[in-house]
């Protein structure tokens, strides 16, 4: 049995410590905020809740694998039920898509929406099936280490291909283009710095769908609270972590400001840059900047909108309406990405959804703001090119007994794989 700490107690610090604490070590989960759940917790104001994070999540399987692992399934628990359609895609032409799930859904819906171009999306879509694969096999499902891989994973993962000269060869519709763009965008990546390999995650979307859990995926977060519990995971929130001991070149403490607490395996679930053992390891990564965030509570007579809706224009818009709301009224989350030079719900209105009238109540957060509660950006590291992957953490950082999970780390952020990221960390710490 090792004595494992935690430092951090979002997501991947929460999946981290009951997958370890289900594999019989003693495990301590330090969070410096007053509560846990990070980018995947909740905010609830005049009775509105509405999800801090991601409203659905792909590639469920890593979520009910967590459940799995770590003690009783996930359908005990909670209900992962589909979203589809996927969301709705507006331009600024009139142009309105809803993207169902599945391959012939998407072809026939892009065709009529679109006037055409199904044909090509499905080709794009189907190109990335080797690719994803290979990602699944050599980057997702086991530590990334490239002298363990062959030469053709090597090449494919260090590409010098990138998803924006991909996209603008697959696409002559500007449309389509924004289409297969719209996820890196939204999470802070220029999609001239970010691999081809990575447009895989339009396959995946198209092949899995895209699941969610009623009244908020925040759900999970809770839900992972109570099984810490269970797990017997010693939890100490409001204890902010000041670096690692290290001693003969290996870690044996995490100094907080309350003391150093004895360790013999650290998972770093946070940005590494704000511990100076590991700092130097990461002098070369930048964060992925957040959006501008407007949590919205709404009357009863607000429009109705589907689930996700997506605005392109400048600023781009994204609608989030599946929050909980009293009284009839509706919890929307607005995301604003481009030259926002004016209050997003007026830039809202300019683009014909005006809900002024309706505003009961509301919540802002600059990026800057997000990044300081959360101690770290929700969007992990900036993809700067392929030298990204060497210049963040992998699952073994060069610090014997250190390991890395959550978004900071690879396989990188978003709820799959920040899961996986923890499957990894208990993979590569073994049983007791």
């Amino acid at each position: 049995m090792a004595r494992v700490v935690v430092v951090g107690g979002g997501f991947g610090g929460m999946a981290s410590a009951v997958r370890l604490a289900k594999l019989g070590h003693a495990v301590t989960l330090l969070e410096a905020r007053d509560e846990l759940g990070g980018a995947l917790g909740s905010l609830e104001v005049d009775g509105f809740r509405w999800d801090l994070g991601p409203s659905t999540t792909a590639l469920p399987a890593v979520v009910r694998d967590l459940f799995r692992k770590s003690g009783r399934p996930l359908e005990r628990e909670l209900d992962l039920v589909p979203v589809d359609p996927i969301r709705e895609h507006r331009f600024e032409d009139g142009t309105n898509l809803s993207l169902p799930h599945g391959r012939a859904a998407q072809e026939r819906a892009i065709d009529e929406a679109l006037g055409g171009g199904g044909a090509d999306w499905l080709a794009y879509t189907t190109s990335f099936h080797e690719t994803w694969e290979t990602i699944r096999r050599d980057y997702l499902e086991r530590p990334w280490a490239p002298e363990l891989v062959d030469r053709a994973t090597r090449d494919l993962v260090f590409t010098r291909d990138t998803l924006h000269k991909r996209v603008r060869r697959a696409f002559k519709d500007d449309r389509l283009r924004a289409i297969a763009l719209h996820g890196v965008r939204l999470e802070g990546h220029d999609p001239r710095n970010v691999p081809a390999w990575m447009g895989f995650l339009a396959y995946v979307e198209q092949k899995f769908g895209v699941w969610t859990v009623p009244g908020g995926l925040s759900q999970v977060s809770e839900t992972l609270v109570k099984r810490l519990g269970e797990r017997r995971v010693e939890v100490r929130t409001g204890t902010t972590v000041r670096d690692l001991v290290v001693r003969e070149g290996r870690v044996v403490a995490v100094a907080t400001e309350a003391g150093d607490l004895d360790a013999d395996v650290v998972v770093v679930a946070i940005d590494p840059r704000g511990l100076p053992a590991l700092a130097r390891y990461v002098r070369h990564t930048m964060p992925a900047i957040p959006p501008v965030v407007c949590h919205l509570g709404l009357g009863p007579e607000a429009p109705e909108m589907p689930a996700e809706v997506v605005l392109h224009s400048n600023p781009s818009i994204v609608v989030r309406t599946t929050g909980q709301a009293p009284g009839g009224g509706q919890a929307w989350t607005l995301l604003g990405r481009g030259q926002l030079a004016e209050d997003i719900v007026t830039a809202l209105a300019r683009l014909k959804i005006d809900v002024r009238p309706h505003v009961v109540t509301r919540v802002d957060r600059s990026p800057r703001e997000l990044v300081e509660e959360l101690h770290g950006s929700p969007y992990g590291v900036q993809w700067q090119g392929r030298r990204t992957l060497t210049d963040r953490l992998s699952t073994r950082t060069p610090l014997p007994g250190v390991f890395a999970a959550g978004a900071h780390a690879t396989p990188g952020a978003g709820v799959p794989f920040v899961g996986l990221g923890a499957a990894l960390v208990a993979q590569e710490v073994g049983p007791a």
